[in-house]
């Protein structure tokens, strides 16, 4: 058996309430709280689950060590319909917190993109790609032809 899509990601956070309140503000969206000490933030095609970070190094294993700070070599991502909605994005997230590492900005393969930070460090990228175009449910296709 083949894993055919990513189904969930989670961010291990410092401090859960600050987290969901973040990205509450961002997605526009209120989370599943079926769960007491969890968060669940149903997108279209994957839930992006936050979870206090020591919980999750402990639910890993009792040798899981808790990353320190910096880039950890991930970055999160959101595919644009256009640059206009890349803005507005920008604005959502800076409005809800977040660090602006860098302005969107016209990139060197055609693009438009930009980087944030949410309280806990983790990067977004939000995008605009001349090769990407969206199906009706928002899932991301290349662009034909």
């Amino acid at each position: 058996m083949t894993i055919p899509r990513l189904t969930t990601l989670t961010l291990g956070v410092d401090d859960l309430s600050r987290a969901t309140a973040f990205y509450r503000h961002v997605f526009g969206l209120l989370p599943r709280d079926d769960y007491e000490g969890i968060a669940f933030f149903q997108l279209p095609g994957t839930w992006l689950i936050v979870y206090p970070k020591d919980k999750l190094a402990e639910d890993i294993g009792p040798d899981t060590a808790l990353a320190g700070p910096g880039f950890n070599g991930i970055t999160l991502g959101y595919n644009a319909r256009s640059r206009g909605e890349v803005d507005t994005v920008f604005a959502q997230a800076k409005a809800a917190g977040a660090r602006i590492a860098k302005m969107p900005q016209e990139t060197f393969w055609g693009g438009y993109s930009g980087y944030f930070q949410d309280p806990d460090g983790y990067y977004w990228e939000v995008v605009w790609g001349p090769m990407f175009d969206h199906a009706p449910d928002g899932s991301l296709l290349f662009r034909e032809g």
